[in-house]
């Protein structure tokens, strides 16, 4: 099989040299393997996605002397995708909808009786499971505007798996869970936003196999998350991917970066007059 991988960012802000290192790192690995890289702009937010930002990943990806094939996936042309999948775990009884707002999930989590300190999981808070408890009727129809989350429970036992495993090759964290480590630091995630029709988790399973990607490569942040897309990729039938959780990219205190440190942004080494090989020098390649 192909190596096939891919680089994914959002167009909601510039990109700063942890981007610049995933990117070089994947478009590296793919030519040394022969195999193809592809870009997908990952703008399912619509209310922070920009197009001026994603013609500068353009630009700064192009400077750096990293080539893709077309056309470029954009994930707001994917959304009958997205539905369908959602429809399909609707009808196997694995959704439900969820009400619950940060503030009502932030109080019932840290409630005396949950401990008193939330558990974070990697998609936040561990949901406590306020709306899944209620017991209301659902509706015969998946509902089109409500925030959906994933009875992991349920869905668990319908995969009959006593533990999930992910074919890790860089980060050296444990690479497998049990179902009870599952379902209490993971929990029921959001996978469909109300104001987005998906969510992360969702799109990036569907889109992943849509592109025929063997290999994900990506920070090592989202390493946790890649157990909940393989419980996703389980319950919808899709392949599961080799995963490549590289280290960040992190400033002079050792924070990582984020797109709000513009400071890092590769617009400014540009126009400083720095070159590719200065970047790849600072990240490390």
């Amino acid at each position: 099989m192909t190596f096939t991988t891919r680089f994914a960012p959002s167009p909601t802000g510039p990109l700063h040299l942890g981007h610049a290192y995933s990117a070089l790192l994947a478009h590296d690995m793919a030519q040394a393997a022969q195999g193809r890289f592809l870009l997908r702009i990952e703008d399912i937010d619509r209310s922070r996605a920009r197009t001026e930002w994603e013609e500068l990943i353009f630009e700064d990806l192009i400077w750096l002397g990293i080539a893709w094939e077309a056309p470029v996936m954009r994930q707001s042309e994917q959304m009958d995708r997205y539905r369908s999948a959602l429809e399909m775990l609707w009808n196997q009884g694995l959704l439900y909808a969820c009400s619950c707002n940060r503030r009502d999930i932030l109080a019932a989590a840290t409630a005396p009786q949950e401990g008193g300190s939330p558990l974070v999981g990697p998609d936040g808070i561990v949901y406590p499971g306020t709306c899944r408890h209620a017991g209301a009727r659902a509706p015969a129809a998946c509902p089109p505007e409500a925030a959906l989350r994933l009875d992991m429970a349920a869905a668990l036992r319908r995969l009959g798996l006593s533990e999930i495993r992910i074919d890790e090759r860089i980060h050296q964290g444990p690479c497998v869970k049990s179902a009870g480590e599952i379902i209490e630091t993971i929990g029921d995630i959001v996978i469909a936003r109300r104001d987005m029709g998906t969510s992360y988790h969702l799109s990036v399973v569907l889109d992943d196999a849509h592109q025929g990607i063997t290999d994900v490569v990506r920070g090592a942040d989202l390493f946790e998350a890649s157990f909940i897309h393989a419980v996703l990729q389980r319950l919808l039938g899709l392949p599961a991917p080799r995963y490549h959780h590289h280290r960040l990219i992190r400033d002079a205190a050792g924070k990582r970066l984020a797109k709000r440190d513009d400071a890092k942004a590769i617009r400014k080494y540009r126009a400083e007059g720095l070159r590719p090989e200065d970047i790849r020098a600072m990240v490390g390649l």
